[in-house]
């Protein structure tokens, strides 16, 4: 009888130490991006890219561009001041590439909106070809535990769009999280192409998205910065509609 449960006991402990070995080896993938958690769902869209700023250093683009993607889109400004460092050599090397190539601004909710699309504008030169600009709405800070009031959000946010359309000819995108989504665009922008970032799920059906950025651990080779990650998204068409597409 002892000898039995001792045996028992040893296969319930061995039963348990593998799950642990299990589970402990999944989560060091899913930080080190080895494995996505949404890597199958996204692998189902045909169209992939990436979103960069200074973080990822040095870029050859070269190297980056020939990994199985499609576009990537290039921080410029934030605010109405900061210009992003990398940008002016990152939007020129990127574009000499066989990708598609945009640029984005990251929205402060303490500057007036017309003055961060001024900052933009100078800085982003349009060409053929170019994607549509982005402006990235989410918290930063202390703002997701104190929140701007949508009242005071909406006009400003407006006024950037508005400015960066007549400067571009394009309609802008909107990048957002989904509390960000939840809290200042839904409804409101529901006209804007949008670009929803959710590393755990595929969008809500709620949400109606033209980009998805679905991991923000993207091993990719042709970068050494202090981020040695980088933003993986897909477009929700076909090929024909992104070859169809600005």
């Amino acid at each position: 009888m002892k000898s039995r449960r001792k045996k028992y006991v040893a296969l319930i402990g061995g039963i348990i130490a593998l799950v642990f070995i299990a589970v402990v080896a999944v989560i060091y993938a899913v930080y080190f991006g080895y494995y996505h958690v949404n890597g199958l769902r996204a692998a189902k869209y045909p169209i992939h890219g990436v979103d960069v700023s200074h973080y990822q250093g040095d870029i050859d683009w070269s190297v980056l561009a020939d990994q199985d993607i499609q576009f990537a889109y290039i921080k410029a400004t934030e605010g109405s001041s900061h210009v992003d460092e990398n940008f002016v050599i990152n939007y020129k090397e990127a574009r000499d590439t066989g990708l598609k190539v945009g640029a984005y601004h990251f929205f402060s909710f303490d500057s007036l909106g017309i003055a961060q699309a001024e900052n933009f504008i100078d800085t982003v030169e349009q060409f053929d070809g170019m994607l549509p600009p982005v402006v990235d709405v989410e918290f930063y800070g202390n703002k997701e535990e104190n929140p701007p009031s949508s009242e005071e959000v909406y006009p400003q946010l407006q006024a950037y769009l508005d400015a960066v359309e007549d400067a571009y000819g394009m309609q802008p995108i909107i990048y957002a999280t989904n509390e960000s989504w939840e809290l200042y665009i839904q409804e409101q922008f529901d006209d804007y192409p949008l670009w929803i970032r959710d590393i755990w799920n595929t969008p809500k059906n709620s949400v109606d998205w033209t980009l998805w950025q679905y991991t923000n651990r993207g091993r990719l080779k042709g970068f050494s910065g202090e981020e040695p990650y980088v933003d993986m998204n897909v477009f929700v068409g076909t090929v024909e509609e992104w070859e169809n597409s600005k």
